[in-house]
């Protein structure tokens, strides 16, 4: 099957987000929620099982109880809380990191097209800062 670009791809999902999601602003942004929550949880599954506890022994540590952790560890939750996060990294000798990187569809604003900058006296001002009436 190819995309709009001509890619073809034999992977179900993205054959299936191409067909019924791309395009479609509100699916794509709950798709893209639905992904980071899935991410959250499956981060600290890998982390608790990369430092070999239980769900049990994680949550003695983190003060909570293991259904907790199993919460937090279905991909379908999506009640997952900063501080909670910082309980678990802080129990597992990690840190929370928060990152905002740039979305592929979006496009950076341009200069092109803006009015110009407004001075306090209703003059407009150039990039070059001199001022025109």
């Amino acid at each position: 099957m190819a995309g709009k670009k001509g890619r073809q791809t034999t992977d179900a999902v993205e054959i299936l987000r191409r067909r019924f999601v791309e395009g479609d602003a509100e699916s794509e942004a709950l798709l893209e929620e639905i992904r980071a929550e899935a991410e959250v949880a499956r981060t600290i599954y890998r982390l608790r099982t990369g430092a070999k506890l239980t769900q049990q022994a994680l949550a003695e540590r983190v003060g909570t109880t293991a259904s907790v952790i199993s919460r937090l560890e279905d991909a379908d939750y999506t009640g997952h809380s900063l501080a909670m996060l910082r309980r678990i990294a802080a129990a597992l000798g990690r840190r929370v990191e928060i990152r905002f990187p740039a979305v592929k569809t979006a496009k950076a604003p341009s200069a092109k097209g803006k009015p110009p900058v407004r001075s306090g006296n209703g003059r407009s001002r150039s990039k070059s800062g001199t001022s025109s009436t």
